[in-house]
């Protein structure tokens, strides 16, 4: 087939049809690559475009339901049907940009060159180009289909492989501190047998566990919202729940001084903050000391008389372990609070149970907009 443009307007709106075709087949593709295959937080507007109209979906049906059981039974296939529709959007955009090309090339009229594309991209083959042009794009158009779903399913492996590393350790925790898990448990049950000196290889583990979902729960975002297997347990709320006991462990316990405990709460932080960077979410970049936290100094003290009832060897001073335990807290409290938000975690203490109730849809990928708020 002898492939020419018409005169004219007609010759200038073949030539945008076929770029704009072309610019929206790469930049589909593109983000499908850096999706899965860049290994670094890459925030995409197509990614967040699929999540944010999802969720906003889900939204409407949580919000009338009460009972917690049922929201989260309704939020366990949020990422899952995310993840679907982020392929059907690419697979929908690669169609669209491919029939602006064919079209553009001579396959009139715009019927004929949606069914073309159409063939092309599912590899149906019921229709068959004459020329080469038209050849050359069919093929194309058929690999990057089958190429778009191919990436999706062979990442799901390690979707799933980096989900079961962040459960198993979560799991782990209910042992240690119940279900749901809270930091005074933690502490009391490792006094009752006699292991307050392996309290150490608790922040040692949990160190490492913050370093891997830095990594996976920015470089595969989706990760976020997949929900533990329990309804009472999350990877948010068990990261408060190690927080708040490290916190706790440095500030009132009378144990020889180790710094392990402080380079748990660093890494905690650390890791819920590029978290919440790469959503987006503002949060105190540097605050003070002494600046206000969620948890209220009566709390603290009944958790300090929880402790001394079952005979925990605490510090002499009360007030300046408040102080100190504030000091540490400031450093995630918000974080952890808008990350339980994000994911509509499940009531926890000090975690959960004081989130803000209005849950907005993840909205990141404007890093430099809105990295943090001021302290």
């Amino acid at each position: 087939m002898n492939v020419s443009f018409g005169d004219g307007a007609l010759e200038v709106l073949h030539g945008l049809a076929f770029v704009a075709g072309i610019v929206v087949v790469g930049r589909t593709v593109m983000s499908a690559i850096r999706n899965f295959i860049m290994p670094r937080a890459d925030p995409l507007v197509l990614s967040r475009f699929v999540f944010v109209v999802v969720r906003h979906v889900f939204n409407v049906r949580v919000s009338r339901t009460k009972a917690y059981e049922d929201r989260d039974r309704i939020m366990a296939i949020y990422a899952p049907i995310c993840l679907v529709m982020l392929a059907v959007t690419w697979v929908a955009l690669v169609g669209a940009g491919c029939t602006a090309m064919f079209w553009a090339i001579g396959v009139h009229p715009l019927r004929d060159a949606a069914i073309a594309s159409g063939s092309s991209l599912f590899t149906l083959g019921f229709i068959r180009p004459d020329g080469v042009p038209e050849s050359l794009l069919a093929f194309t158009e058929a690999g990057f289909g089958l190429g778009l779903v191919a990436l999706l399913i062979s990442y799901l492996p390690s979707i799933y492989a980096a989900f079961t590393r962040r459960e198993i350790v979560v799991s782990m925790l209910e042992p240690l501190a119940g279900s749901p898990a809270t930091p005074t448990a933690l502490l009391m049950r490792h006094h009752l047998v006699g292991g307050l000196d392996r309290l150490e290889d608790v922040w040692e583990r949990w160190r490492v566990w913050f370093a891997d979902i830095e990594e996976s729960h920015t470089s595969i975002s989706a990760i976020v919202f997949f929900r533990s297997p329990h309804p009472d347990e999350s990877w948010v709320t068990a990261a408060g729940c190690i927080l708040d006991s490290a916190a706790l462990a440095t500030s009132c316990l009378d144990l020889p001084r180790s710094s392990n405990s402080a380079f748990c709460i660093r890494a905690g932080y650390v890791s819920l903050r590029r978290i919440a960077t790469f959503f987006a979410i503002p949060y105190p970049a540097d605050p003070e000391p002494t600046d206000p936290i969620s948890v209220t100094r009566a709390e603290f003290d009944e958790v300090w008389s929880t402790l001394a009832d079952r005979s925990v060897p605490l510090k002499r001073d009360q007030d300046q372990a408040w102080r100190e335990f504030a000091g540490w807290r400031v450093n995630y409290d918000e974080v952890l609070l808008r990350l339980c938000a994000l994911t509509m975690a499940p009531p926890a203490r000090w975690s959960g149970d004081r989130a803000p109730k209005f849950v907005q849809p993840p909205v990141w990928g404007r890093r430099r907009a809105r990295r943090a708020l001021p302290g």
